[in-house]
């Protein structure tokens, strides 16, 4: 039973983690790109020129590196409990 607490707690916080995580990164992503588009003095859509830079975004490795949050306390866990038990 206690496991089954610390599974559905753990899944929760690191659900709220990531979600806090991932708007961060995304929100420094779009003034980056907004500093960019000032920066350079570009002409056209500044709205459409952001939205692609965050398209891009959707799909680099930084935003892939941020499932961490899930895999890092996982598996320190696992190994901690294996530790504990077995040597």
């Amino acid at each position: 039973m206690a496991l089954l607490r610390l599974t559905v707690i753990g899944f929760i916080l690191l659900t709220i983690i990531y979600v806090c995580l991932s708007l961060y990164s995304r929100a420094v992503r779009r003034s980056k790109l907004r500093a960019e588009w000032d920066e350079e003095g570009m002409t056209g859509d500044k709205d459409a020129f952001i939205e692609q830079g965050l398209q891009e975004y959707d799909g680099s490795l930084r935003r892939k590196l941020i499932l961490g949050v899930y895999i890092v306390p996982v598996t320190c866990v696992a190994i901690l409990i294996y530790v504990i038990n077995f040597m």
